[in-house]
């Protein structure tokens, strides 16, 4: 043979010596390939059932559905509660439109917060919920979503409790006050009893009290009715305008007499959706306070805007103020800065609390600026319509 003969099959013999061994290496490779694939699906049945077993541990009811609201989880606690199949939609379950609703808007992508919500299994039940997309397939190797279930019954039951308590321990008090302040008016009417000086003395003194204790009875009441209508959304169309001008009339009298100037800023078309009553009790505290704890010939600032999608008013005023320290307790019941001027205006301690409940009931947000010796500014934002 020639030399190029040589070096032909020299060089074939090269190519297959490389051609088997590739064969052979990607022969185990693929075998790794295949052991490793092996190992991992072990593994990842390993991780999912300790996570199942984790989430069995909850106390709280937690339900994991596929795209098409079937559920393809739900540990002991839900299982307890509303005795949940899988491959069962949810809806068999927990049967409420907003709910449905939110499920269906995260699997596309919207952030939702908490859902509060009303379900009968049979009995009324109170439950908070979180929604949880899992689209990283943590716990199924499809995109699922996760519905994490606080039962709030119970604490709603003992909320309602206390507020039946308190209205009628209030209701059953203002029948005797009613004969006490009677009874202080004729004493305050009678020229005879005014000439002891004692009399004279303590009889202004009394009456100014009975009317406090019927102003903090009043507003007990009030407090507990809106404590029990608070999940209950308003529904009719309301123009902040007319109702802050309502309210700024009744104040007449008072303005007139303490020299106060109450200055309206108004905005156009300024409407959401709310409760006229409410309202009304809302912007008669905020004003009521900013009478009460300014000085006399200050003025009184209504403003409102426009914000995007929200109406804010804000009422401000030139008086005490609130101290930084207290801020976060202005809006707790019977809480006040200073005692002994509240009691001197007459001030029960809960126009503050039952402006927040109010607010939180229309789902507006409440926002106070104050400088002690400056003054307060307390702005609430209504989704607008």
């Amino acid at each position: 043979m020639d030399l190029l003969t040589i070096l032909l099959l020299i060089i074939i013999a090269v190519l297959l010596f490389f051609l088997l061994k590739k064969e052979r290496v990607l022969g185990i490779n693929e075998d790794n390939k295949k052991t490793d694939d092996n190992v991992k699906i072990i593994e990842n049945k390993d991780y999912r059932n300790n996570i199942y077993k984790l989430l069995d541990y909850i106390p709280e009811r937690i339900i994991i559905l596929n795209k098409s609201k079937e559920i393809i989880f739900s540990n002991k606690s839900a299982n307890s509660t509303f005795q949940t199949k899988l491959n069962n939609n949810i809806s068999g379950y927990l049967r409420n439109p907003d709910l449905l609703n939110s499920i269906e808007k995260s699997f596309k992508g919207e952030n939702l917060g908490d859902l509060e919500i009303e379900v009968k299994n049979p009995s009324v039940l109170r439950m908070n919920i979180t929604i949880y997309v899992d689209d990283k397939n943590l716990f199924f190797d499809q995109t699922s979503c996760l519905l994490f279930i606080r039962d709030l019954t119970e604490f709603y039951k003992f909320q309602q409790l206390k507020s039946d308590f308190v209205a009628n321990v209030s209701h059953e008090l203002r029948t005797p006050l009613q004969s006490i302040k009677m009874g202080l008016e004729t004493f305050d009417n009678s020229n005879d009893l005014k000439k002891n000086s004692e009399v004279a003395n303590l009889l202004p003194v009394m009456i100014s009290q009975s009317e406090r204790m019927e102003n903090l009875i009043r507003d007990l009441l009030s407090l507990s009715k809106i404590e029990l209508q608070e999940h209950i959304r308003p529904t009719h169309e309301i123009d902040l305008n007319e109702v802050i001008n309502y309210v700024i009339k009744t104040y007449d009298k008072i303005v007139s007499k303490n020299n106060i100037k109450l200055n309206f800023e108004k905005t156009d078309n300024l409407k959401i959706i709310g409760d006229r009553d409410k309202l009304i009790e809302i912007f008669t505290n905020l004003i009521d306070n900013s009478i009460k704890y300014s000085d006399k010939s200050k003025e009184i600032k209504i403003s409102t805007k426009k914000e995007g999608d929200f109406n804010v008013v804000s009422v401000s005023d030139t008086g005490i103020g609130i101290p930084k320290e207290s801020l976060h307790r202005i809006t707790e019941r019977f809480f006040t800065v200073d005692p002994s001027k509240s009691r001197s205006v007459g001030g029960t301690g809960l126009g503050l609390a039952i402006v927040k409940h109010l607010v939180s009931q229309h789902r507006a947000e409440m926002d106070i600026d104050s400088v002690e010796n400056k003054g307060t500014t307390i702005s609430v934002k209504f989704n607008s319509i």
